[in-house]
């Protein structure tokens, strides 16, 4: 089956505007079942005066309910590339909805956050594709891990979870091994690396509603197209920060070797003041010498 890399913005809110794939992605990443959930596209735009583009992209903010009953915020983001300007923008996102209160039932609270990363790039020190940074408690003093939650402590700390798109590999056997192998970075069916084709058999229900819509995304001419403007878009942005940071690495290669040059001369004119020393020195104690066979010979 052909289907859309829902590695992209568009294509990834195509998923997310269905409630059951949402429930099912959160659920089976947080390995918890998702009673109701809300997604909401947060929109940003990237924005270069100088080469005149402006770049659309989303940001995903999802407000679940568990089967305990227990209300989170969960951000979704999407890297592509590894750019500074996607990490420092997503801090400062990331501290923007800490402070932000929510409506739930009609009154305003603060939920526990947990935050979900897919990235199209590799952690070169972490092999697996799907990581999950958990938060233990720990009683320093009887050095145990308590069981006991803090609401307090939940809503100023926070999991995270991180699938590398890039280290998915053909494994098809549990929940989670399912809904990454739509992610998979392979089988493309063209250059662009904007389909591929999807060779598994789903045997779950979430799994054939996900490929269904993909599917659909990666054949529609139009939907198609908005992928395409999307990838050209990114392109030129990655060029753009590629050509910035060879011209800054050039720039820090040009002052390190300045910095070189003048160790090099304040060295040079340091062993001249110390051999001038040692002259100086060497005089010193030649006339201290002469003093005293005069001195002798009186």
């Amino acid at each position: 089956m052909i289907i859309a890399n829902p590695i992209y913005d568009v294509v990834f809110k195509r998923l997310m505007e269905n409630e059951k794939v949402a429930k099912f992605f959160i659920g089976t990443l947080l390995e918890q079942v998702i009673e109701s959930v809300q997604v909401k596209p947060q929109e940003f735009t990237y924005t270069n005066e100088l080469a005149g583009l402006a770049v659309f992209r989303l940001d995903f903010i999802a407000t679940i309910k568990t089967e305990t009953g227990e209300n989170k915020k969960v951000l979704i983001e999407i890297q592509k590339a590894k750019n500074p300007i996607d990490l420092m923008r997503f801090r400062n996102y990331l501290a923007t909805q800490y402070k932000k209160e929510d409506k739930i039932n009609n009154e305003n609270i603060i939920l526990p956050i947990t935050t979900i990363y897919i990235l199209g790039f590799k952690l070169p020190e972490i092999d697996s594709p799907c990581i999950r940074v958990a938060r233990n408690y720990i009683d320093l003093i009887n050095k145990t891990i308590l069981t006991q939650k803090s609401d307090f402590v939940e809503k100023l700390t926070h999991d995270c979870f991180v699938v590398q798109v890039d280290r998915i590999t053909d494994r098809y056997q549990t929940r989670l091994d399912k809904l990454l192998s739509v992610f998979e970075q392979r089988n493309f069916t063209d250059d662009k690396e904007i389909t591929k084709n999807y060779t598994y058999n789903p045997d779950l229900e979430e799994v054939r509603t996900i490929t269904e819509i993909l599917h659909y995304v990666g054949t529609d001419p139009e939907e198609r197209k908005q992928i395409e403007i999307e990838q050209e878009a990114w392109r030129t942005v990655n060029a753009m920060f590629e050509e910035k940071e060879k011209k800054y690495q050039k720039e820090l290669e040009e002052q390190r070797k300045a910095l070189n040059e003048k160790d090099k001369a304040l060295n040079e004119k340091d062993q001249a003041l110390y051999e001038k020393d040692q002259a100086l020195y060497e005089k010193d104690k030649l006339i201290e010498e002469l003093m005293r066979k005069l001195n002798e010979q009186k």
